[in-house]
């Protein structure tokens, strides 16, 4: 981590500082769930607050469920996101094709808007970021590895809430993006067994990128737009293709009988 992330304490240093300052790194999406804390005595160091008020303060945010301890392991920022929806309700979701449907729905204004949002906002930090993810998308495309491709898929669009600079929104898009991940809608491996989608989608992550990088708020939310679409045009069309598939094995079945 850089050493700026645990800048000193210049007033007040009291336990309810450390844990403001916590907070503020938690809440702006600095550190995220998962992220190893460096060991009581650095990070009292880099603070330069004492190590009882240090350790108040983490006890404390422990306790909020900010941080989580590990026996033997270190301190580590919680995870606070958490699934958007129970597992009872996601296993249902994944029965009924309508919640696809609205899922990309929700998607494809909420994506749009901060999409819209990362084109007035994103700074040049936000900028190389962005383009560091779709140069691995690129890379994992051009090499065949699909998983990782997938991966940097969430990670591109995640970037893109980071670059809105809207701090709701990024937690919200970080939480959605875990349905993603987790392939609760809908599988996005399937989508990839249409002839050029995989290229597509490529290209249309390639548009968006380059609508935010030249700071063109329509442009950026029409690509985003049009992305939502060709996913819900290449959603449906899989599904087409699966099923005429399945009837036509049906049909051999019958006729070998």
């Amino acid at each position: 981590m850089d050493e700026t992330l645990f800048a000193r304490i210049e007033h007040s240093r009291t336990a309810q500082e450390v844990i403001l300052r916590f907070e503020e790194l938690i809440l702006d999406g600095i550190l995220r769930d998962g992220d190893r804390l460096p060991g009581e005595r650095e990070l009292a160091q880099r603070l330069d607050v004492s190590r009882p008020i240090l350790r108040e303060a983490l006890k404390e945010l422990e306790t909020r469920g900010l941080l989580t301890s590990r026996h033997g392991g270190g301190t580590y920022v919680a995870d606070i996101v958490g699934p958007v929806f129970s597992d009872p309700l996601s296993a249902l979701i994944t029965r009924h094709s309508r919640a696809t449907r609205d899922f990309l729905e929700y998607r494809r204004y909420i994506e749009g808007m901060t999409a819209e949002l990362a084109a007035k906002r994103a700074t040049e930090p936000d900028r190389r970021n962005l383009a560091a993810v779709v140069e691995k998308m690129r890379e994992a495309h051009e090499a065949g590895r699909f998983d990782d491709e997938l991966t940097g898929d969430v990670e591109f669009h995640n970037a893109i809430g980071e670059a809105a600079h809207n701090i709701v929104l990024m937690h919200t898009l970080r939480s959605c993006y875990r349905l993603l991940s987790d392939d609760i809608f809908y599988n996005r491996h399937l989508i990839f067994t249409v002839a050029g989608a995989h290229d597509e989608v490529l290209r249309q992550h390639i548009a968006i990128h380059d609508a935010i990088t030249r700071s063109d708020p329509a442009a950026a939310r029409a690509a985003a737009e049009a992305h939502i679409d060709f996913i819900v045009d290449t959603t449906s069309k899989a599904h087409q293709a699966r099923e005429w598939d399945r009837i036509s094995r049906l049909r051999q079945q019958q006729r070998d009988a």
